[in-house]
């Protein structure tokens, strides 16, 4: 099975699930723990290839690749977790009182880590890293405008 179909396969249920799961927020606190558990997670799959593009761990293109498709994959689960009445945690409130830059920016950076994604399936070490720098510098504005340092 190629990378792609179990990708799409594993989307599924996943999308499904994240939208279940924006029904299942009682709490305030359960958005926050969703949220910082999906970036938590694309933040461990981010790092793995920036061991890689930096030098610091050897290139299998089937690591990155993998790597790569998390990252896209999660990318569109964090946000839902972003409504009304889930301030806290680690996010700023400018994600609330400026939600069309944050939802901006949060956009641009799927956007990112969707072309990652492709370069990375193409094994294109050259296309990774400048991918990798694109994707990298959305994640460091989003966080620079709406993250608690």
């Amino acid at each position: 099975m190629k990378l792609k179909h179990f990708a799409l396969i594993a989307l599924a249920p996943t999308l499904l699930v994240s939208g279940i799961a924006y029904a299942q927020f009682k709490k305030p606190e359960d958005a926050i723990k969703y949220r910082q558990s999906a970036f938590t997670v694309m933040a461990n799959s981010f790092g793995k290839i920036g061991a890689v593009v930096k030098g610091e761990a050897p290139f299998n293109k089937d690591d990155v690749a993998k790597n790569a498709a998390v990252v896209s994959i999660l990318s569109t689960l964090p946000w839902q977790a972003f409504g009304a009445g889930t301030e806290g945690g680690n996010a700023l409130p400018g994600v609330w009182s400026d939600n069309a830059k944050f939802k901006s920016a949060a956009e641009k950076m799927q956007v990112a880590v969707a072309n990652l994604n492709t370069a990375a399936q193409s094994g294109d070490q050259e296309a990774i890293k400048k991918a990798f720098g694109a994707a990298g510098a959305t994640c460091k504005g989003c966080h620079d405008d709406f993250k608690k340092k």
